[in-house]
């Protein structure tokens, strides 16, 4: 049994939850998650955001995609090495993670982190998002990944929380 006298807090592993969205979809699973693990959240933002009309977004994502571009990221992090475990969240675009994702796994040392991926999609599901992440992070662990159709819809609680549970992360 645990040491009640020991702060609960102790062993509990430092969280980042990280997430890049387009339309707010990510956005919202991304604060869903926060809540109920605590940690810091950033949103990883391109300097230059992609066009708000959706034609157009998936043109310029594909382009990205095709020239595996890194786009240049306004999200800065002092102190990834605080932290243990990143949620990372993301919109599925042409089957994988949107560039400025790609652009943030590479731009630190992720060694010996645990990522936990999470996405939104309109029926492609994780495509291979999680393949792609674990090429860019080979010295990261990766738990099993979150797939959330558009925004959720009203079983996005109970979906989290099944996860987290999964992963022996509640």
């Amino acid at each position: 049994s645990p040491d009640l006298a020991a702060p609960l807090h102790a062993q509990a592993p430092k969280m980042l939850i990280a997430y890049f969205s387009w339309s707010g979809n990510t956005r919202g699973i991304a604060e869903q998650i926060h809540q109920k693990v605590g940690g810091d959240l950033i949103e990883i933002e391109p300097i230059r955001p992609y066009s708000r009309d959706y034609n157009t977004c998936l043109e310029e994502a594909r382009k990205d995609l095709d020239s595996q571009a890194r786009p240049e990221l306004k999200t800065r992090l002092d102190n990834m090495a605080q932290y243990d475990v990143i949620f990372l969240g993301y919109p599925n675009w042409w089957s994988t993670i949107p560039m400025p994702v790609a652009t943030f796994l590479t731009q630190y040392d992720l060694k010996g982190k645990t990522i936990v991926p999470f996405a939104s999609h309109g029926g492609g599901r994780l495509g291979q998002s999680v393949a792609d992440i674990a090429k860019l992070s080979p010295n990261a662990a990766i738990l099993e990944a979150l797939s959330v159709n558009y925004s959720g819809g009203g079983s996005l609680s109970r979906d989290i929380d099944v996860w987290l549970e999964k992963n022996g992360l509640k």
